[in-house]
């Protein structure tokens, strides 16, 4: 391809970062990030100005009924399969500017470029902004990519409840946002994903580039100890069933589960909740949910079986009740080696440093995986903070990984002469 010849073919890096900046104004923070949890008026906010901003640039838009967006710029060939490009605009509670937002917006950073550089591909190419990837406010994580999948139905993922009750699909509505196409009726040709590492690799190795060759596999296992209420003060120690105490035990023992696993492999426990949650009363209830991740699929299975019997054994000692359900999962993914080369040679084409890199974090391109070829590039994140309203980037590192995503994508979705 001779559109690939020097270094001229490059995002407009200052519309890019003018575009993040706008965005974060929207469901903005305490300190400094974004609360723009899905389904809010926050959410719905964002997503009126990422369509105003892709009609502007001549994109068409799509809306399935999880409420993902799909924003096209035509191909030449009317019976070319489409080149997917995206990740996710809402946030954690207290999350930063750039996780999954700086893909969205790259994406359409690229498309906005190929319109200044007049350029065609033979493959249309979908701006994708996926509902519910953080699977804060809606468990699990990924939610729309996964009915998108087959993982999950349009049934489960309407009935997730939030903490205070409501449920997917009566909030989806209630902002709008109910698309027409059925979820997973569209075919992909290849999807790619730009992130943030979210972790701390890239910039200790100081690399401005993550070939992403793989994606760590995960459960999240929830939790229901059923103990005793009692009055902290009066009731004698042996005489408690103390759901919280057993709770802590089990904290301890995801701890140990995890390091016995090592290396590569990770456990803790980010979300609990007390009931009734009274500084003087032993709690009669206690919910926490426990996240385990590792790319070996046999380390995987193993640390949630130890969990779940260990758990088990914990509770049975001290009385309590113990239930445990799998609220999100997904396999180690292995990405398509010829995607991952195209990333790779776009790197070294800019001249820009890279390595190979797995993530850390699940993403929609683990769930894309299972339809069509699929892989990410990663910039770094200053000392590796994300879901957090600190999480930080570099102009310099955000346009890098845009650069190297205009450029693989327009490998596969082939540039028309």
């Amino acid at each position: 391809m001779a559109a690939f010849a020097g270094e001229n073919m490059r995002i407009n890096a200052d519309r890019l970062w003018d575009t993040l900046m706008e965005m974060a104004k929207v469901g903005p923070g305490i300190a400094g990030g974004n609360n723009r949890q899905t389904l809010t008026d926050a959410d719905a906010e964002g997503r009126v100005l990422f369509q105003k901003w892709c009609e502007d640039a001549g994109l068409t838009m799509g809306v399935d009924k999880m409420g993902t967006m799909f924003m096209t710029r035509p191909g030449t060939d009317p019976d070319a399969l489409p080149v997917y490009v995206g990740s996710h605009l809402d946030t954690q509670p207290t999350g930063g500017k750039y996780d999954g937002v700086l893909g969205v917006l790259s994406a359409l950073e690229l498309a906005r470029t190929l319109n200044d550089l007049n350029i065609k591909t033979r493959h249309p190419i979908v701006v994708t902004n996926w509902a519910n990837e953080e699977g804060a406010r809606f468990a699990p994580a990924m939610l729309a990519s996964g009915v998108f999948a087959g993982i999950h139905t349009l049934e489960y993922a309407y009935g997730r409840k939030d903490p205070e009750g409501l449920s997917y699909g009566d909030e989806l509505k209630r902002i709008g946002w109910v698309g027409e196409e059925e979820v997973g009726a569209r075919k992909m040709h290849a999807y790619y994903e730009y992130h943030i590492e979210q972790g701390p690799i890239l910039e200790a190795e100081n690399k401005e580039i993550g070939v992403v060759t793989h994606c760590q596999g995960l459960w999240w296992l929830e939790f229901t100890l059923t103990g005793k209420e009692a009055h902290t003060g009066s009731t004698p120690m042996a005489m408690r069933v103390n759901a919280g105490l057993a709770m802590a035990r089990i904290l301890e023992m995801v701890q140990t589960v995890a390091m016995d696993a090592q290396p590569n492999a990770v456990g803790g426990v980010g979300q609990m909740f007390f009931s009734p949650n009274s500084r003087n009363v032993l709690p009669g209830k206690v919910t926490f949910s426990v996240d385990i991740r590792t790319a070996d699929q046999d380390k995987l299975d193993s640390m949630r079986a130890k969990i779940e019997t260990q758990a088990a054994e914990i509770c049975a000692e001290l009385g309590v009740g113990c239930s445990v359900e799998a609220v999100g999962h997904f396999d180690p993914v292995t990405f398509a080696p010829e995607l991952v080369a195209n990333v790779r040679d776009a790197a070294e084409e800019l001249g820009y440093s890279h390595m190979d890199i797995v993530s850390g974090a699940g993403h929609d391109a683990c769930w894309a995986a299972k339809m069509a070829p699929a892989t990410m590039v990663m910039c770094p994140c200053v000392d590796g903070l994300s879901h957090n309203e600190a999480e930080d980037i570099s102009k310099e590192w955000a346009t890098a990984g845009a650069d190297v995503l205009l450029r693989a994508v327009l490998k596969t979705a082939e540039i028309v002469e």
